[in-house]
């Protein structure tokens, strides 16, 4: 049985090996617990074959401690007993030969054999990297502190039931991987993060030498020349090797700058007027998209006037008496005047959801964006999580949901792209941008011969504990995941032109997992009208 598990799951695994970039999908990262399962099952027998062995010699060793001692105290005598001459003669020539074998035989085969065999489908050092700045993104999106993640109190968590800490080490891989990539604000807060956990007494193999050393750089890299300064002189006290020439380094540097600023004072107000200037017409003037972003990630939208939002409704519809929905209306509720955003409540079920993602799971690949100078797909930082295409014909679940979204908008499915199945993986999300091709992208959806993506339906497929919102910088509207609902929104306006408006971004997932799914409906063989609700001039 243990052969057939083992081959199914090399099988398994063998099935994986195309697949490239785990933390860009929660759903395949599950695959990767069942390896490790796998390999703690073979690790444990390894260790028993190791303890039997062990427990083998003790008992040898104990009974021939004790026949040792009696004989030395008296060799003649004890010789003198032809038995015990013989049993001399056999210990030293047959059984210690034995014992030999026995300490020198090899258990670890079964163990060495299974890791060599898995270790190729292991996460590679891009995952890794990958993940590490996902936790990194969460952490600036969300406001989050180091000692916040590191004691795994995110918010959200509450309904999750599994919360992990962070070590030293883990805060310091972390800190190194910002290191490698000049990230000196991140260094900086992570190996202070280790640092802090080390001074609170949690036992590591890592020195408070090796951590002071990257974190008095990474603040010298950010200008901040006093406090790494004392932080070297803490080294020194520890009798770091450098900390002599660092120290020496930093206080030329410290009394260079005091010199510039005491010969140039004017120029450095100036510059402090400048800042401050600028921060200001940030703040008040104008909110840079990537800011307004990251607030309505967080919750921080803009809030709508009462009398926009007493002409938002929640309504049964039918779509102008479709037979289908006459005697059984959906429930439809406005989101967002403008764009028009409207949530269909309960408009798929738990079933239909479970069978999408069986389908999607085995071929879900790196999500990819359209080179806007190229044309040619290819993955983005910008854009973590994995997706697959699923059409009509293969399963009648998927037809059932195409003909679904056709009755309730009243739009041609035929000239509609695939249905599109998306899970996000650590931190994922796909920022700011459109879904229609603009002006300065003609040939954008030309291979298609379909005209422009003339409106989007999004599936929610799981609810998200926190994070995870679509939502639109632009006119500061944010629709948070609701399983086995789905959101509408147009893409062009009845002339043909882009919706501006309609710029929306997946925001990072912060605690849970998230699956959607989602069509994207063309101009070609529409005879398109707005849904019950508020026209594009209201």
């Amino acid at each position: 049985i243990d052969t057939i598990r083992s081959c199914c799951f090399i099988f398994g695994l063998q099935t994986l090996s195309a697949h490239v970039d785990f933390f860009t999908s929660i759903g395949q990262m599950t695959d990767l617990l069942y390896t490790e399962k796998d390999l703690v099952t073979s690790l444990k027998d390894y260790i028993r074959a190791e303890e039997n062995k062990l427990e083998r010699v003790k008992r040898w060793a104990d009974k021939l401690d004790s026949l040792s001692t009696s004989a030395t105290q008296d060799p003649e005598g004890f010789l003198g007993h032809p038995v015990n001459a013989f049993k001399l003669m056999k210990r030293l020539n047959t059984e210690w030969g034995d014992l030999e074998n026995l300490v020198l035989s090899d258990t670890t085969d079964g163990f060495i054999s299974n890791l060599t065999i898995q270790r190729q489908h292991f996460p590679t050092d891009e995952d890794q990297t990958g993940a590490a700045k996902a936790l990194l993104r969460l952490q600036d999106t969300y406001r989050l502190d180091a000692n916040t993640i590191s004691t795994g109190d995110l918010p959200g968590n509450t309904r999750v039931k599994h919360k992990s800490q962070m070590t030293v080490e883990d805060c310091y891989e972390l800190a190194k991987i910002a290191y490698s990539e000049a990230d000196y604000y991140h260094t900086e807060l992570w190996m202070a993060q280790a640092l802090k956990q080390l001074d609170q007494g949690e036992v590591s193999t890592l020195d408070k030498v090796t951590i002071l050393d990257y974190l008095s750089y990474a603040i010298y890299q950010q200008g901040e020349i006093p406090r790494a300064l004392e932080l070297t002189k803490r080294l020194l006290e520890l009798e770091h090797q450098r900390a002599k020439g660092n120290l020496k380094y930093f206080e030329f540097q410290l009394e260079k700058q005091r010199k510039d600023e005491r010969e140039e004072p004017d120029i450095t107000e100036e510059k402090k007027k400048k800042k401050k200037k600028s921060q200001t017409k940030s703040t008040f003037q104008l909110i840079p998209e990537r800011k307004k972003y990251e607030m309505l990630c967080r919750g921080e939208g803009i809030k709508m006037t009462p009398r926009r939002q007493s002409r938002l409704f929640c309504r049964y519809y039918d779509n102008n008496h479709n037979p289908k929905y006459v005697l059984s209306p959906v429930k439809q509720q406005d989101e967002w005047d403008r764009p028009y955003i409207v949530r269909y409540i309960d408009i798929i079920s738990d079933k239909e959801i479970e069978t999408v993602k069986k389908l999607a799971k085995p071929r879900l690949r790196r999500a990819t964006i359209s080179n806007p100078i190229t044309g040619v797909l290819e993955t983005a930082s910008y854009r973590i999580s994995k997706s697959a295409w699923l059409t009509g014909y293969e399963h009648p679940v998927i037809e059932i949901i195409n003909q679904r979204i056709e009755d309730l908008t009243g739009l041609e499915m035929d000239t509609a792209e695939e249905l599109q199945v998306a899970n996000y993986g650590v931190g994922g999300q796909y920022e700011p941008h459109f879904d229609f091709g603009r002006k300065d992208e003609p040939d954008a959806f030309k291979e298609l011969g379909t005209g422009n993506r003339i409106a989007t339906w999004l599936f929610y497929m799981s609810d998200v504990a926190a994070g995870g919102a679509t939502v639109f910088p632009d006119v500061g509207a944010a629709v948070w995941p609701q399983k086995g609902t789905a959101v509408f929104w147009y893409n062009l306006f009845a002339n043909g032109e882009g919706d501006y408006s309609t710029r929306h971004a997946a925001c990072p997932v912060l605690v849970g997992n998230k699956w959607v799914s989602n069509k994207w409906i063309h101009e070609r063989g529409q005879e398109w009208r707005r849904p019950c609700g508020l026209t594009e001039n209201e």
